[in-house]
């Protein structure tokens, strides 16, 4: 497939104090979430100055995917847009409609399969491309990554650079602690094409999990879950971390790393669940805690983004380390399997 351009499509997020709820409310438009429970989570924001670090990480990328585009020889301008906060992704497609691009790839910011990490992207760029109109481009969201080999051995130094943080006296002890965005747990289970059982999101995050766990000489470890926002009548993905580290303790674990291998970059649901949530509930534990880095600020993840484009505009080999299904478009423009991810709308990430 040929391609005039790439975009980064995105989550989004605020970029000063007045812009917290109205991006929430953007989130979480049509879910009927209480005033209270947008009020409660705009704290979280507030607390670091109202900015979400979101954009400038995703502008940080965009730099590096350039220089790796440049140093490649791939003559490919990006873009950038987002979900839920500007760079709004109708604007941008626009503005690449305006710059004359026929068609482009879209690099989504999350490496998984379901709904909100996978097909909610698709009908982002498609209500993106209604909103221009006759001229928009034809655009092709770039496969699922959770497996690649670059984005493993990313998060596998970051891991060893985590384990190195944790005094030396408890580092033969240090319990490994994988965590990913909750989702609710009828959402993760109508996730996938129908023939192949559900539940592709939880999956996928498993096996990423056993990849860096093996990568790093870990034979046992957990993976747990943060972050989840739905009313509590409504069952997500368990056990919560800060849960999670409360039963450790229990059973005498005293030094936890946690590798957010969920997340691409540090945003604000990693450095407040776990950087402030997590390492508190740690300390009052009395537990040596180190975070592992996201890999969205290491070389080797914007180099990935080059493989995955040039599996579309090469045919270059597609490199995957997992078990586990993954979807997303060919090389040849074939879109996700019939009923991939396609579920009655749950709580977004």
């Amino acid at each position: 497939m040929a391609a005039d351009a790439l975009l980064l499509l995105s989550f989004g997020g605020p970029e000063r104090p007045e812009d917290v709820m109205p991006f929430l409310e953007n989130v979480t438009r049509g879910r009927g979430v209480p005033r209270e429970r947008l009020e409660e989570v705009a704290q979280h924001y507030l607390h670091f100055g109202g900015v979400s670090p979101i954009n400038a990480l995703n502008l940080g990328i965009i730099a590096a995917v350039e220089r790796e585009l440049a140093a490649a020889g791939i003559d490919l301008p990006v873009y950038f847009g987002n979900r839920n906060w500007h760079p709004m992704v109708e604007d941008t497609v626009a503005r690449m409609t305006a710059d004359g691009v026929g068609s482009a790839l879209v690099f989504p910011t999350s490496a998984w399969g379901g709904y909100s990490g996978c097909l909610q992207y698709q009908e982002d760029i498609a209500r993106a491309r209604a909103a221009v109109g006759d001229g928009a481009p034809d655009m092709v969201k770039l496969r699922q990554y959770f497996d690649h080999p670059l984005f493993i051995d990313a998060f596998a130094d970051a891991i060893r650079a985590a384990v190195r943080q944790i005094p030396a006296d408890r580092r033969d002890r240090v319990r490994l602690v994988f965590t990913a965005h909750s989702i609710p747990v009828a959402a993760d289970v109508a996730a996938g094409p129908p023939a192949d059982g559900g539940h592709l999101y939880s999956r996928q995050v498993a096996e990423a999990a056993r990849l860096c766990a093996a990568a790093t000489g870990f034979g046992d470890y957990d993976l747990v879950w943060q972050s989840r926002s739905g009313p509590p009548q409504v069952p997500w993905l368990e056990p919560d971390i800060v849960d999670h580290l409360a039963e450790l303790s229990g059973k005498g674990i005293d030094a936890v790393v946690v590798c957010p291998v969920g997340f691409v970059s540090d945003h604000l649901e990693v450095i407040w669940d776990l950087d402030n949530e997590a390492k508190d509930k740690a300390e009052e534990l009395a537990m040596a805690f180190a975070r592992a880095a996201t890999p969205g600020t290491d070389p080797r993840f914007a180099r990935m983004v080059v493989e995955l484009i040039r599996e579309h505009l090469s045919g270059t080999e597609i490199r995957r380390l997992g078990e586990v299904p993954g979807y997303g478009c060919t090389v040849d423009g074939t879109p996700c399997a019939v009923g991939c991810c396609a579920v009655a709308r749950p709580a977004r990430r």
